[in-house]
């Protein structure tokens, strides 16, 4: 193990791989949606579709500093297409920190430190 490098569960890093994927493709669809029509009102089922993969999310990152700035998807609300591509981003870069934090090279192969 490289030292100095901070370890994490091996469940937290294999719903990592699971929903990461899954993110971004949220993530860049929400990007193209918003530079075409930003302030376009996001329906509850997409709302509900991408709370649902941001709860997971949260339990990776429920030791992390950065959860307190995550919020989930308000449908009450009825949030805005750049909304929802700030919260999503937000989410990508705290998932993005935890693989830098947790992932790398222990001399031999990259890996999840757990």
């Amino acid at each position: 193990m490289k030292a100095g490098k901070a370890t994490t569960t091996s469940n937290k890093a294999a719903t990592h791989d699971t929903t990461m994927p899954l993110l971004d493709s949220m993530y860049s669809e929400f990007k193209d949606l918003s530079k075409k029509k930003p302030d376009t009102a996001v329906s509850k089922s997409k709302i509900n579709i991408a709370n649902r993969l941001l709860a997971r999310v949260r339990t990776i990152l429920n030791d992390e500093e950065s959860i307190d700035f995550l919020d989930l998807l308000d449908e009450d609300d009825v949030p805005q297409v750049s909304d929802v591509t700030l919260i999503l981003s937000q989410y990508v870069a705290a998932m993005e920190a935890f693989h830098k934090k947790y992932h790398g090279w222990d001399g031999s192969e990259y890996r999840w430190f757990t």
